[in-house]
């Protein structure tokens, strides 16, 4: 299978300042000379075409080996996009429909019960549907994201789950966990894109990550991208600083760092990946589906996916309960949406769709400027959320044209 390209320009070809866009590296070396950040990796499209691609500081903070462009990073939930079209291609093909309840093709989740305020449970209003997985308003969530009876009930987040609980395992613990509110009532971040891998394997047969490597890893050619870490890339993987920069507090181990092994493949935050695989999936999702000659997904499917799926009245979700700096942003299906220009506190259009991990990484695309875009850090705790309005910034100073 022919590997689509990205052609590599001069950033002024498609109307971007060479200038402008080295004060990129030159804000991540100040943050790495201040042991801020172990280091990053920018990769920038326009247009269909790259027009930078750069990395500054270290892979391994402690040997100071230097960071390259290939460096393979941990990429938790951005992994939730690529389980997101893993979905939609079912859909474009009539074997899954967004209206239909989780529970047609995972019956153990057909019991579901909603929290109450006094303790209690209760039967839902209605059964939580695809599309709730898909938007997060299923009502699921994880573990640490509160500090109530019903959160202590979950099974961890995605990486603990996968890495102590079979599959068969896990989707019990869904099943008497309690949702959070009916489905379609609110918005709240858990293990809805693990569910939605496991409908992907009930309807297919096949495991998420052949699925993925068939339906998009492949076509795509992203070489880099799995959900195991093979040993003979062990070497290229990047190592976060062994203390959190902000607190002071050890950073925890991500779990691609050890040698344990996920027992099934966390469609909600298991992946690996590096700038520039990421950066083909991101401008398929620019370009409408398609990257080259490779067709992932139809142009009417990217424009349901990237449309805002939450209703007006749910206002700042993204930034009240994720990432404070989204302000006015709704959720489609697998990413979050801008609703304006103005109100986040980050540069952007409307229109523009993100999302990002955990661990340090994040992505974004602007189909009005024509802009995909992929920033790679092993930069876990709070100071990921200053790398991802400082991206944002960095890539809009630079347009001038």
């Amino acid at each position: 299978m022919p590997q689509p390209v990205l052609p590599r320009v001069e950033p002024e070809a498609v109307g971007l300042s060479s200038a402008r866009l080295r004060r990129f590296g030159e804000a991540l070396r100040r943050d790495i000379d201040a042991a801020q950040l172990p280091g990053a990796v920018v990769a920038i499209a326009r247009a269909g075409k790259l027009a930078h691609l750069e990395a500054v500081g270290y892979r391994d903070p402690a040997s100071r080996d230097p960071l390259k462009t290939d460096t393979i990073f941990s990429i938790a939930s951005m992994t939730k996009a690529m389980t997101s079209v893993a979905i939609m291609t079912l859909i474009e093909e009539g074997r899954v429909l967004l209206g239909d309840p989780v529970a047609k093709y995972l019956p153990p989740l057909a019991a579901l019960r909603v929290a109450e305020a006094g303790g209690g449970m209760r039967a839902p209003k209605q059964p939580p549907t695809i599309q709730d997985l898909l938007r997060h308003t299923s009502g699921f969530t994880y573990r640490e994201r509160g500090s109530t009876p019903a959160h202590a009930l979950y099974p961890g987040s995605s990486l603990w789950a996968a890495e102590r609980l079979s599959k068969e395992e896990t989707i019990a613990a869904l099943a008497k966990s309690p949702l959070l509110f009916d489905p379609g009532a609110n918005w709240e971040y858990g293990f809805s894109t693990d569910v939605l891998g496991f409908v992907v394997e009930a309807v297919t047969g096949k495991a998420l990550g052949t699925v993925l490597q068939e339906r998009v890893w492949g076509p795509l050619g992203m070489t880099d991208t799995s959900f195991a870490l093979a040993a003979s890339k062990r070497a290229r993987y990047a190592l976060a600083m062994p203390k959190d920069p902000v607190t002071g507090e050890p950073n925890a181990v991500v779990h691609h760092a050890t040698d344990k092994t996920l027992r099934w493949d966390s469609g909600g935050g298991g992946a690996v990946s590096t700038a520039m695989d990421y950066l083909r999936f991101a401008e398929m999702l620019r370009s409408g589906g398609t990257l080259g000659a490779q067709d992932v997904l139809g142009r009417g499917t990217l424009a349901l996916m990237t449309a805002d799926h939450l209703p007006a009245a749910f206002n700042n979700m993204i930034a009240d309960k994720m990432d404070p700096a989204a302000a006015g942003y709704g959720f489609g299906l697998g990413v979050a949406v801008r609703r304006q220009d103005g109100i986040a506190a980050m540069a952007g259009t409307a229109g523009d769709f993100y999302w990002s991990g955990v661990y340090g990484t994040y992505f974004w695309v602007d189909p009005k400027e024509q802009l995909a875009v992929v920033f790679m850090a092993a930069a876990p705790g709070s100071i990921r959320l200053r790398y991802r309005q400082m991206a944002r910034n960095l890539v809009y100073q630079a347009l001038v044209g």
